[in-house]
């Protein structure tokens, strides 16, 4: 069973560091929805809000 592990870790790391981008993106967009869920305050949403349609507008 350990040996299964580590093989999954070593795969793991190995596809993070081949997908190096993606991976970063992955992390933050987590890290951004964790912070909405538990975190976020109504000041803050109301901040994210405005960046949101901001940045809306510059992907149109």
């Amino acid at each position: 069973m350990a040996e299964n592990t580590t093989t999954q870790a070593s795969a793991n790391k190995k596809w993070e560091e081949k997908n190096k981008e993606y991976s970063n993106y992955l992390k933050s967009r987590s890290s951004a929805r964790s912070f909405i869920k538990n975190k976020a305050t109504l000041e803050d949403l109301e901040e994210l809000e405005s960046l949101i349609k901001i940045r809306r507008e510059e992907l149109k």
